[in-house]
Protein backbone atom coordinates (compact mmCIF):
# COMPACT_ATOMS: atom_id res chain seq x y z
CA UNK A 1 0.00 0.00 0.00
CA UNK A 2 2.80 2.36 0.81
CA UNK A 3 4.29 1.47 -2.48
CA UNK A 4 1.37 2.43 -4.25
CA UNK A 5 0.94 5.66 -2.83
CA UNK A 6 4.55 6.69 -3.51
CA UNK A 7 3.77 5.68 -6.93
CA UNK A 8 0.36 7.75 -7.16
CA UNK A 9 2.19 10.87 -5.56
CA UNK A 10 5.32 10.45 -8.17
CA UNK A 11 3.04 10.23 -10.98
CA UNK A 12 0.76 13.06 -9.78
CA UNK A 13 3.31 15.28 -9.47
CA UNK A 14 4.88 14.72 -12.90
CA UNK A 15 1.75 15.27 -14.09
CA UNK A 16 1.41 18.92 -12.41
CA UNK A 17 4.97 19.63 -12.89
CA UNK A 18 4.54 19.19 -16.88
CA UNK A 19 2.90 22.58 -17.67
CA UNK A 20 2.32 22.09 -21.09
CA UNK A 21 0.61 18.70 -20.29
CA UNK A 22 -1.33 20.27 -17.38
CA UNK A 23 -2.43 23.70 -18.83
CA UNK A 24 -3.35 21.95 -22.41
CA UNK A 25 -5.78 19.02 -20.24
CA UNK A 26 -7.59 21.99 -17.94
CA UNK A 27 -8.18 24.30 -21.13
CA UNK A 28 -9.44 21.90 -23.41
CA UNK A 29 -12.93 21.85 -21.30
CA UNK A 30 -13.11 25.73 -20.53
CA UNK A 31 -12.45 26.71 -24.64
CA UNK A 32 -15.19 23.83 -25.59
CA UNK A 33 -17.44 25.35 -23.08
CA UNK A 34 -17.36 28.73 -25.23
CA UNK A 35 -17.44 26.76 -28.52
CA UNK A 36 -20.98 24.62 -26.77
CA UNK A 37 -22.78 27.81 -25.62
CA UNK A 38 -21.35 29.69 -29.02
CA UNK A 39 -21.96 27.35 -31.55
CA UNK A 40 -24.62 24.77 -30.03
CA UNK A 41 -26.52 26.55 -27.64
CA UNK A 42 -28.90 28.02 -30.93
CA UNK A 43 -29.25 24.36 -31.84
CA UNK A 44 -30.91 23.12 -28.91
CA UNK A 45 -33.03 26.04 -28.21
CA UNK A 46 -34.58 26.06 -31.86
CA UNK A 47 -35.14 22.23 -31.25
CA UNK A 48 -36.81 22.71 -28.06
CA UNK A 49 -39.08 25.51 -29.03
CA UNK A 50 -39.82 23.49 -32.00
CA UNK A 51 -40.94 20.40 -29.71
CA UNK A 52 -43.32 22.19 -27.64
CA UNK A 53 -46.98 22.15 -28.75
CA UNK A 54 -48.83 25.45 -29.67
CA UNK A 55 -50.42 27.37 -27.24
CA UNK A 56 -47.72 26.49 -24.66
CA UNK A 57 -45.64 29.33 -23.98
CA UNK A 58 -42.43 29.14 -21.18
CA UNK A 59 -40.29 31.92 -20.06
CA UNK A 60 -36.76 32.51 -22.34
CA UNK A 61 -35.21 31.54 -18.77
CA UNK A 62 -36.74 27.70 -18.51
CA UNK A 63 -35.70 27.29 -22.22
CA UNK A 64 -32.18 28.59 -21.72
CA UNK A 65 -32.11 26.19 -18.45
CA UNK A 66 -32.99 23.44 -20.16
CA UNK A 67 -30.41 24.59 -23.29
CA UNK A 68 -27.52 24.95 -20.48
CA UNK A 69 -28.34 21.75 -19.00
CA UNK A 70 -27.99 19.69 -21.82
CA UNK A 71 -24.89 21.70 -22.99
CA UNK A 72 -23.24 21.12 -19.93
CA UNK A 73 -23.91 17.86 -19.69
CA UNK A 74 -22.55 17.02 -23.48
CA UNK A 75 -19.36 18.86 -22.39
CA UNK A 76 -18.40 16.52 -19.31
CA UNK A 77 -19.40 13.79 -20.99
CA UNK A 78 -17.28 14.29 -23.61
CA UNK A 79 -14.37 16.13 -21.23
CA UNK A 80 -14.13 13.06 -18.82
CA UNK A 81 -12.88 10.47 -21.76
CA UNK A 82 -11.03 12.63 -23.42
CA UNK A 83 -9.17 14.93 -20.57
CA UNK A 84 -8.59 11.25 -19.33
CA UNK A 85 -6.13 10.31 -22.18
CA UNK A 86 -4.31 13.52 -22.06
CA UNK A 87 -3.80 12.99 -18.45
CA UNK A 88 -2.71 9.31 -19.23
CA UNK A 89 0.05 10.72 -21.28
CA UNK A 90 2.52 9.99 -18.30
CA UNK A 91 2.42 6.08 -18.48
CA UNK A 92 3.54 6.75 -22.60
CA UNK A 93 6.08 9.18 -21.80
CA UNK A 94 7.89 6.83 -19.17
CA UNK A 95 8.20 4.10 -22.22
CA UNK A 96 9.22 6.57 -24.56
CA UNK A 97 11.99 8.12 -22.14
CA UNK A 98 12.79 4.74 -21.03
CA UNK A 99 11.86 4.99 -17.16
CA UNK A 100 9.50 2.00 -17.52
CA UNK A 101 12.35 -0.25 -17.52
CA UNK A 102 14.00 0.86 -14.52
CA UNK A 103 10.28 0.73 -12.72
CA UNK A 104 9.92 -3.04 -14.50
CA UNK A 105 13.31 -4.27 -12.90
CA UNK A 106 12.62 -3.47 -9.69
CA UNK A 107 10.36 -6.07 -6.99
CA UNK A 108 7.84 -4.01 -7.74
CA UNK A 109 4.02 -5.51 -7.78
CA UNK A 110 3.20 -5.44 -11.71
CA UNK A 111 -0.65 -4.65 -10.17
CA UNK A 112 0.67 -1.80 -8.10
CA UNK A 113 2.40 -0.29 -11.31
CA UNK A 114 -0.39 -0.67 -13.03
CA UNK A 115 -2.69 1.15 -10.47
CA UNK A 116 0.00 3.88 -9.74
CA UNK A 117 -0.99 5.03 -13.49
CA UNK A 118 -4.76 4.37 -13.02
CA UNK A 119 -5.20 6.13 -9.68
CA UNK A 120 -3.14 9.39 -10.20
CA UNK A 121 -4.82 9.56 -13.61
CA UNK A 122 -7.92 9.28 -11.73
CA UNK A 123 -7.28 12.13 -9.54
CA UNK A 124 -5.97 14.57 -12.29
CA UNK A 125 -9.16 14.15 -14.25
CA UNK A 126 -11.00 14.57 -11.72
CA UNK A 127 -9.67 17.84 -10.65
CA UNK A 128 -9.73 18.89 -13.94
CA UNK A 129 -13.33 17.99 -14.89
CA UNK A 130 -14.61 19.26 -11.41
CA UNK A 131 -12.74 22.81 -12.60
CA UNK A 132 -14.67 22.80 -15.89
CA UNK A 133 -18.10 21.78 -14.21
CA UNK A 134 -17.24 24.93 -11.78
CA UNK A 135 -17.06 27.29 -14.75
CA UNK A 136 -20.15 25.16 -16.33
CA UNK A 137 -22.22 26.02 -12.56
CA UNK A 138 -21.40 29.78 -13.29
CA UNK A 139 -22.76 29.72 -16.92
CA UNK A 140 -26.33 27.77 -15.92
CA UNK A 141 -26.48 30.19 -13.34
CA UNK A 142 -26.04 33.57 -15.12
CA UNK A 143 -28.75 31.68 -18.21
CA UNK A 144 -31.37 29.91 -15.62
CA UNK A 145 -30.38 27.50 -12.69
CA UNK A 146 -32.85 24.67 -11.85
CA UNK A 147 -30.61 22.52 -10.09
CA UNK A 148 -31.26 21.30 -6.44
CA UNK A 149 -28.53 20.14 -4.20
CA UNK A 150 -29.27 16.68 -4.88
CA UNK A 151 -28.96 17.10 -8.50
CA UNK A 152 -25.25 18.73 -7.90
CA UNK A 153 -24.06 15.47 -5.74
CA UNK A 154 -25.48 13.22 -7.89
CA UNK A 155 -23.52 15.43 -11.41
CA UNK A 156 -20.20 14.94 -9.15
CA UNK A 157 -21.08 11.04 -8.97
CA UNK A 158 -21.52 11.13 -12.78
CA UNK A 159 -18.42 12.96 -12.90
CA UNK A 160 -15.94 10.56 -10.91
CA UNK A 161 -17.53 7.22 -12.23
CA UNK A 162 -17.27 8.60 -16.12
CA UNK A 163 -13.67 9.70 -15.17
CA UNK A 164 -13.06 6.04 -14.17
CA UNK A 165 -13.84 4.80 -17.07
CA UNK A 166 -12.46 7.01 -19.72
CA UNK A 167 -9.18 6.57 -17.26
CA UNK A 168 -9.61 2.53 -17.65
CA UNK A 169 -10.36 2.49 -21.45
CA UNK A 170 -7.24 5.12 -21.82
CA UNK A 171 -4.99 3.01 -19.94
CA UNK A 172 -6.16 0.23 -21.78
CA UNK A 173 -5.79 1.74 -24.89
CA UNK A 174 -2.53 3.45 -23.92
CA UNK A 175 -0.84 -0.01 -22.91
CA UNK A 176 -0.02 -0.61 -26.29
CA UNK A 177 1.51 3.00 -27.13
CA UNK A 178 5.10 3.68 -26.87
CA UNK A 179 5.74 6.98 -27.73
CA UNK A 180 4.66 10.55 -27.71
CA UNK A 181 3.13 10.75 -31.82
CA UNK A 182 1.50 7.49 -30.88
CA UNK A 183 -0.60 9.38 -28.72
CA UNK A 184 -1.07 12.23 -29.55
CA UNK A 185 -2.43 10.16 -33.26
CA UNK A 186 -4.94 8.55 -30.55
CA UNK A 187 -5.66 11.11 -28.45
CA UNK A 188 -7.05 13.43 -31.57
CA UNK A 189 -9.30 10.58 -32.98
CA UNK A 190 -10.78 10.10 -29.04
CA UNK A 191 -11.33 13.94 -29.59
CA UNK A 192 -12.82 14.41 -32.23
CA UNK A 193 -15.23 10.79 -32.47
CA UNK A 194 -15.90 10.35 -28.90
CA UNK A 195 -18.53 12.57 -28.49
CA UNK A 196 -20.34 11.75 -31.53
CA UNK A 197 -20.43 7.73 -30.61
CA UNK A 198 -21.49 8.95 -26.59
CA UNK A 199 -24.29 11.09 -28.00
CA UNK A 200 -23.21 14.29 -26.82
CA UNK A 201 -22.45 16.40 -29.79
CA UNK A 202 -26.25 14.56 -31.66
CA UNK A 203 -28.61 13.04 -29.58
CA UNK A 204 -28.52 9.35 -30.56
CA UNK A 205 -32.49 9.32 -31.00
CA UNK A 206 -31.68 11.21 -34.16
CA UNK A 207 -29.46 8.66 -35.46
CA UNK A 208 -30.73 5.56 -37.84
CA UNK A 209 -31.89 2.70 -36.39
CA UNK A 210 -29.34 0.66 -36.74
CA UNK A 211 -26.66 2.92 -35.68
CA UNK A 212 -28.85 3.47 -32.53
CA UNK A 213 -28.52 -0.49 -31.50
CA UNK A 214 -24.66 -0.34 -32.28
CA UNK A 215 -24.38 2.83 -29.88
CA UNK A 216 -26.51 0.77 -27.01
CA UNK A 217 -23.88 -1.47 -26.57
CA UNK A 218 -21.29 1.59 -25.60
CA UNK A 219 -21.04 2.11 -22.02
CA UNK A 220 -20.15 5.56 -22.58
CA UNK A 221 -23.67 6.40 -23.62
CA UNK A 222 -25.29 5.72 -20.28
CA UNK A 223 -22.54 8.17 -18.59
CA UNK A 224 -23.97 10.88 -21.07
CA UNK A 225 -27.34 9.96 -20.50
CA UNK A 226 -26.80 10.15 -16.80
CA UNK A 227 -25.42 13.59 -16.65
CA UNK A 228 -27.76 14.24 -18.88
CA UNK A 229 -30.73 13.30 -16.46
CA UNK A 230 -29.36 15.07 -13.67
CA UNK A 231 -27.91 18.44 -15.41
CA UNK A 232 -31.63 18.69 -17.20
CA UNK A 233 -34.09 17.49 -13.71
CA UNK A 234 -34.82 20.79 -12.52
CA UNK A 235 -35.57 22.15 -15.80
CA UNK A 236 -37.97 19.37 -17.12
CA UNK A 237 -39.71 19.53 -13.59
CA UNK A 238 -40.46 23.16 -14.48
CA UNK A 239 -41.64 22.82 -17.14
CA UNK A 240 -43.90 19.74 -16.35
CA UNK A 241 -45.01 22.30 -13.65
CA UNK A 242 -45.93 24.97 -16.53
CA UNK A 243 -49.05 22.86 -17.43
CA UNK A 244 -47.27 20.94 -20.53
CA UNK A 245 -48.35 17.65 -20.86
CA UNK A 246 -46.49 14.69 -19.43
CA UNK A 247 -46.50 12.72 -23.05
CA UNK A 248 -44.62 15.99 -24.68
CA UNK A 249 -42.45 16.31 -21.91
CA UNK A 250 -41.62 11.97 -22.44
CA UNK A 251 -40.73 13.19 -25.68
CA UNK A 252 -38.09 15.94 -25.32
CA UNK A 253 -36.93 13.27 -22.67
CA UNK A 254 -36.56 10.74 -25.59
CA UNK A 255 -35.44 13.41 -28.29
CA UNK A 256 -32.20 14.53 -25.61
CA UNK A 257 -31.63 10.84 -24.38
CA UNK A 258 -32.28 11.19 -21.04
CA UNK A 259 -34.47 8.21 -22.12
CA UNK A 260 -32.42 5.40 -23.82
CA UNK A 261 -33.69 2.05 -24.89
CA UNK A 262 -31.99 -0.82 -25.24
CA UNK A 263 -33.05 -3.39 -27.80
CA UNK A 264 -36.57 -1.79 -27.33
CA UNK A 265 -36.23 -1.69 -23.51
CA UNK A 266 -36.07 1.43 -21.71
CA UNK A 267 -33.00 1.69 -19.51
CA UNK A 268 -33.45 2.49 -16.14
CA UNK A 269 -30.86 4.75 -14.16
CA UNK A 270 -30.34 2.46 -11.52
CA UNK A 271 -29.21 0.07 -14.66
CA UNK A 272 -26.90 2.86 -16.58
CA UNK A 273 -24.76 2.98 -13.29
CA UNK A 274 -24.64 -0.65 -13.03
CA UNK A 275 -23.14 -0.68 -17.06
CA UNK A 276 -21.37 1.84 -16.33
CA UNK A 277 -19.40 0.28 -13.52
CA UNK A 278 -19.22 -3.01 -14.47
CA UNK A 279 -17.54 -1.60 -17.62
CA UNK A 280 -15.23 0.35 -15.74
CA UNK A 281 -14.56 -2.97 -13.44
CA UNK A 282 -13.79 -5.30 -16.29
CA UNK A 283 -11.52 -2.89 -18.25
CA UNK A 284 -9.31 -2.34 -15.01
CA UNK A 285 -9.19 -5.54 -14.52
CA UNK A 286 -7.80 -6.40 -18.27
CA UNK A 287 -5.81 -3.21 -17.59
CA UNK A 288 -3.88 -5.16 -14.83
CA UNK A 289 -3.61 -8.35 -16.32
CA UNK A 290 -2.02 -6.63 -19.33
CA UNK A 291 0.63 -5.17 -17.02
CA UNK A 292 1.36 -8.54 -15.29
CA UNK A 293 1.73 -10.55 -18.69
CA UNK A 294 4.05 -7.77 -19.77
CA UNK A 295 6.23 -7.18 -16.96
CA UNK A 296 6.10 -11.53 -16.03
CA UNK A 297 7.68 -11.54 -19.33
CA UNK A 298 10.19 -8.88 -19.02
CA UNK A 299 11.49 -10.10 -16.23
CA UNK A 300 11.59 -13.56 -17.15
CA UNK A 301 13.71 -12.92 -20.93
Amino acid sequence: MKTLSMLVKRNSKLFFKDKGMFFTSLITPLILLVLYSTFLAKVYRDSFASALPQGFEISERLINGAVGGQLFSSLLAVCCVTVSFCSNMLMVQDKSNGTIKDLTITPLKPSALALGYYISTVITTVIICIVATGASFIYLAAIGWYLTISDVLLIILDIFLLVTFGTALSSVINFFLSTQGQISAVGTIVSAGYGFICGAYMPISQFGEGLQKVISFLPGTYGTSLLRNHAMRGALEAMSDSNIPPEVIDAVRDSIDCNLYFLGNKVSISDMYIVLAASTAFLVAMYIILNIVFIKRKRTA
